[in-house]
């Protein structure tokens, strides 16, 4: 077993990684940008190094500069998490040419899986069907068209080298190709360094099943169970669980042994995810993804095992140590992404800011696996996924009343959260019957009675000790100081980071991705990101609801629409300018 592992990622998965490392003896190095450093994952590891830069591309995509921190920092293996460089091939490459192990998958499997279009190739030539799509990189928006026109509307867009939903828009009709596949293109940039996409067929109300398995390389895998995602907004999960309900046996034996062929046909080993989409008793191949999944607690709970353990013994030439019969499943687990969204009235408009209050939930069968603490700031420039909130009990009824009874005890202040959308859908009667699919929370949910913009309190924050953070030649060192009578520093734990300047909360309009300006004519903004894209000009005509400019805020694009009829006599900003919450972009006399 290697003894020093560098985690090359941020929040909440890099110190759920680093918690499983130190059970086993390993030393932990964190890695963070300008804006990341006095976060969670950077206090916890055992030494952390600098990213220079603040956006994704200048530093946790910046392969040159975490190939040097390697170097120095003496790393014996590389977990990539997930998200980032979890799926680059050419990433997983770097790192094994440069001596180190890269704990995941063999290139090659990234290769072939990591791109969702071969993929969709490999998986059809192992007998397993996929959903209806293509299979080469999208080049025009006559081509969405054309797959459109022959398979019927609606289609789906998609990122060939992602996950998670990013990169990924559904196309209604062919007046809308040209803009959504320029808007997957530039998400799937931003998020993963590569903007190739791909169609498929959009099924009218399927439930997104996926089935995790793990392998070694000693030619073992196994499939340790599925987990019902069905629970999303913009194609991104909310709420998983595990096993999926309503789910006959025989069907996830079905799913496990095609899951597991999947993975033979790419000469697979580590942990990896094979996802489907279920429908009318049918399932079909969506996607493998290459890495661990957000969503990995919840199968961890049912079967007692910790797949960053299996992971990290797999890397290090392990055998599995058990085999297909010797998996168990007990009780029923849920797993609650809490994300600094606003979810009133279904907008989920992204919330970045300083965490004034973050009280967890407690108990038996409760887990929460966090990214920040009470004092941390929520970055624009980054994910907007706070914490996971996990539940197991013996039944899916007990785990339901569970996850309500934690998710009310579970206080998040300072920034406004998912937290009221989760409630209503675990208290929904479609939820409880397992009548819901990946469209109901925005085709049915109703949300439109959810408070709007968060409560917090005043909070004393004084420290003690201070901390001081040093960072000499690129390397951070944290100095504690009990120095009476001296105010609390940018670095304390306790108070607001430094990582971020927000605007305050509570002066945030309360505007939404599809209405955003006053009756005035000035068009503002609802949130703090970087502007992507001008839809206008000087001396438009525009209407209610005519898109004005595309923010991208969290790793999400986010239409600002012109609340009114007029001409546009002014634009202040373009492609590229960072806005606050509240800044005029535009103005409509």
């Amino acid at each position: 077993m290697f003894e020093r592992l560098l985690v090359a990622n941020r929040g909440e998965i890099a110190v759920r990684v680093m918690r499983t490392a130190r059970e086993m003896g390993i030393t932990t190095i964190a890695v963070y940008s300008d804006a990341d450093r006095d976060s969670m994952h950077v206090r916890y590891a055992d030494e952390a190094y600098n990213l220079p830069g603040t956006t994704v591309r200048e530093s946790y995509l910046n392969t040159e500069r975490i190939l040097e921190i390697i170097k120095r920092s003496g790393a014996q293996a590389v977990h990539p998490g997930y998200g980032f460089f979890s799926e680059n091939t050419d990433f997983a490459r770097a790192i094994e040419s440069s001596g180190v192990v890269f704990v995941g998958p063999p290139p090659k499997a990234i290769e072939i899986m990591g791109d969702k279009i071969s993929s969709r190739i490999a998986a059809t030539a192992a007998g397993v069907a996929g959903v209806p799509g293509t299979a080469e990189v999208l080049q025009s928006a006559e081509e969405i068209i054309t797959f459109g026109n022959q398979h019927g509307w609606p289609v789906a867009i998609k990122a060939a080298y992602g996950g998670g939903g990013r990169g990924m828009r559904v196309v209604h009709s062919a007046s809308e190709a040209a803009d959504a596949l320029s808007s997957a293109q530039r998400e799937a940039l931003a998020s993963f360094g590569r903007d190739e996409c791909y169609l498929e067929r959009y099924l009218t109300w399927p439930r997104h099943v996926e089935m995790q398995i793990i392998g070694d390389t000693h030619g073992n895998i196994v499939w340790l169970g599925e987990r019902d995602c069905s629970c999303q907004r913009r194609h991104q999960k909310l709420i998983e669980e595990s096993p999926a309900p309503d789910f006959p046996n025989d069907i996830r034996v079905q799913m496990g042994e095609a899951a597991v062929k999947v993975a033979k046909a790419c000469g697979y080993y580590n942990a990896g995810t094979v996802e489907f989409l279920y429908q009318d008793g049918q399932f079909y191949f969506l996607e493998m993804n290459t890495r661990l999944q957000v969503e990995h607690p919840i199968t961890e709970a049912v079967t007692g095992l910790d797949l960053v353990e299996l992971q990290l013994r797999v890397a290090a030439g392990e055998p599995l140590g058990f085999a297909q019969h010797e998996v168990t499943h007990r009780g029923h687990a849920i797993e609650i992404r809490l994300n600094a969204e606003d979810p009133s009235a279904g907008r989920f408009i992204p919330s970045p800011g300083p965490i004034t209050r973050f009280d967890r939930a407690d108990g038996p069968g409760v887990r929460t696996d966090a990214g920040y603490e009470a004092g941390d700031a929520v970055s624009q420039y980054y994910d907007n996924l706070i914490a996971k909130l996990v539940v197991w009990a013996p039944d899916r009824e007990r785990a339901i009343a569970r996850a309500v009874r934690a998710l009310h005890e579970t206080k998040l202040e300072g920034v406004t959260t998912t937290i009221p959308a989760d409630l209503a859908i675990l208290t929904h009667p479609d939820f409880a019957a397992a009548q819901h699919s990946t469209k109901w929370v925005e085709d049915r949910l109703d949300l439109s009675a959810l408070p709007v913009g968060p409560t917090a309190n005043d909070t004393d924050t004084s420290p003690a000790p201070t901390e001081v953070v040093a960072e000499v030649n690129g390397k951070r060192v944290a100095v504690k100081l009990f120095l009476p009578d001296v105010g609390p520093t940018p670095a304390s734990r306790t108070n607001q980071t430094s990582n971020a300047s927000p605007t305050p909360r509570s002066a945030r309009p309360q505007g939404s991705t599809s209405s955003s300006g006053s009756g005035s004519g000035n068009v503002t903004v609802p949130m703090q990101g970087t502007v992507v894209k001008v839809s206008v000009e000087v001396g438009q005509e525009v209407q209610v609801g005519d898109t004005v400019i595309v923010l991208e805020a969290m790793k999400m694009e986010n239409s600002i629409l012109a609340e009114r009829n007029g001409t546009i006599s002014e634009i202040k900003v373009q492609p590229g300018d960072t806005v606050g919450t509240g800044d005029v972009v535009a103005v409509i006399s």
